[in-house]
C-alpha cells in the first residue's frame, strides 16, 4: 500500500523483460501479470558525453530516433488492452500505471557499481570524455481514458498520481548511479508529445542536472548573504506583492515569477520546505491537487483551447543539497497568443538569454479573471 488513499502497488515484467507498476484503488481486485506479445529485448546503444564548455553531460541515445511517434487512437500503446489487441498495457482496464520506456534516453546500469562522471587525473583536460548512460526512463499513465486531459481527472484521482510520483521519486532515489529524480508531463502536439494519451514521465538521472545546480547555487549564495531559504523568501515576497498571485490555497500559492522566462509561466510552490515530493503530507498533496487542477482549467480557457504545455517537478538531488532545495511545480507553454508561439531563435537558444514578449503581471491578472 502507497499514501494515505492505500494504493495497492502490484510489480510485473513486461513480455520484453521491462518493468511495470499497476497502482489501483483497493477496491480494485488483486491483478496477476501477463503479457502475452512476443518482443525482442529492448536493443539500447547509448553513451554519456561531457561537455566541457558548459561543464554538462549530454546524453546520445540514437535508438530514440526510432520511438513512437503519434500512434492513431486505435494503435494507443498506452490504453488498456482489449478484444484480442495487447497494448503496452496488458490488462482491460487500471487506474495509474508506470512502466519503463521501451526507447529510454537513460538505460539501467549493468551492475550496482557506481560510474565515475568525474574526469580522471591522468586524462587529457581537452580530450572526449565518454561514458556509459546510465539512470532510468519511466512512463507514468494517468488514466485509461485516452481522451481524458489532466485538469479533467477527478482529484481522487490526480491525487492517486501525485502519491504515484512520491513513490516512484522515493524508490529511484535508493537505485545506484541515480542522483535526481524529475518527474514531468508534456503535453500537446506542439511541445513534441509523441503520444496523445495522457501521460508524464520520470527521468531519475545520474547527475544533478545543470539548472538545479544553477538554482542551489543561487540558494547557498543567499543563505551566506541573507541567512534563510531562497524559495521561501522569494514566495513570501510573491505573496507581499500580489500582482503576480492566480490562486493561494491552504498549503501552495500558484503565481506568475517576477522574471518569468515564458509567455505562459505559473509555479506552484508549498507554504512549507519539502525536498521532494514525497516529503509532502497528505495535507499538502491534497491541496496541491485542488490548486493545480484550477490553475491547469485556467490555462486551458486562455486562449479557449487546450494549451500545450511543459509541467516540471524541481526536487531536490538525491545526495547533495537537500537542505537548500524547495520542491515546487513549474508550469510554462510557449504559445503567446491564440495563433502565435514563442520560439527559441538566436538570443535564447544561442546565448541562453531569454526575452519574454508578455509581462507576468498580464499574465497573472488574465489567469485570476478566468477563475
Amino acid at each position: 500500500m502507497i499514501g494515505s488513499h492505500l494504493a495497492r502497488r502490484t510489480d510485473g515484467r513486461l513480455a520484453d523483460g521491462r518493468d511495470i507498476y499497476f497502482y489501483d484503488r483497493p477496491e480494485r481486485p488483486p491483478r496477476v501479470i501477463s503479457d502475452p506479445r512476443d518482443l525482442d529485448p529492448p536493443a539500447i546503444a547509448s553513451d554519456m558525453r561531457y561537455d566541457r564548455l558548459l561543464d554538462e553531460w549530454v546524453a546520445v541515445a540514437a535508438l530514440r530516433q526510432h520511438r513512437t511517434h503519434r500512434p492513431t487512437t486505435d494503435d494507443c500503446p498506452l490504453c488498456p488492452s482489449r478484444d484480442g489487441q495487447w497494448t503496452e498495457i496488458p490488462e482491460p482496464d487500471y487506474d495509474v500505471v508506470v512502466l519503463a520506456n521501451r526507447f529510454p534516453s537513460l538505460v539501467p546500469a549493468a551492475s550496482s557499481t557506481p560510474v565515475d562522471l568525474s574526469p580522471r587525473p591522468d586524462e587529457d583536460g581537452a580530450a572526449p570524455l565518454v561514458r556509459p548512460n546510465v539512470g532510468r526512463c519511466e512512463v507514468v499513465s494517468f488514466s485509461s481514458q485516452h481522451g481524458i486531459a489532466f485538469h479533467e481527472l477527478s482529484p481522487s484521482q490526480a491525487r492517486l498520481v501525485v502519491d504515484v510520483w512520491a513513490d516512484r521519486t522515493a524508490e529511484l532515489a535508493t537505485w545506484p548511479n541515480v542522483e535526481q529524480v524529475f518527474c514531468f508531463e508534456n503535453r500537446g502536439d506542439e511541445i513534441g508529445a509523441t503520444i496523445r494519451h495522457p501521460h508524464g514521465q520520470i527521468y531519475a538521472y545520474p547527475y544533478v542536472t545543470p539548472r538545479t545546480r544553477q538554482m542551489l547555487r543561487a540558494a547557498q549564495v543567499h543563505r551566506e548573504r541573507h541567512g534563510g531559504n531562497l524559495f521561501a523568501d522569494l514566495l513570501a515576497a510573491e505573496q507581499r506583492d500580489g500582482r503576480r498571485i492566480v490562486r493561494r490555497g491552504a498549503c501552495w500559492t500558484a503565481f506568475v515569477p517576477v522574471a518569468a522566462r515564458w509567455p505562459v509561466e505559473v509555479h506552484l510552490m508549498p507554504e512549507r520546505q519539502a525536498a521532494s515530493i514525497d516529503e509532502l503530507t497528505d495535507d499538502e498533496r491534497d491541496d496541491f491537487v485542488a490548486v493545480y487542477l484550477d490553475v491547469l482549467a485556467r490555462l486551458d480557457r486562455l486562449y479557449d483551447g487546450p494549451l500545450p504545455y511543459i509541467a516540471a517537478w524541481h526536487q531536490a538531488p538525491v545526495r547533495d543539497g537537500r537542505d537548500l532545495a524547495y520542491t515546487h511545480l513549474q508550469l510554462f507553454s510557449m504559445q503567446r497568443s491564440a495563433n502565435r508561439w514563442k520560439y527559441l531563435a538566436g538570443s535564447e537558444s544561442g546565448m541562453g538569454a531569454f526575452v519574454n514578449d508578455v509581462r507576468p503581471e498580464d499574465l497573472a491578472e488574465r489567469l485570476r479573471e478566468l477563475a
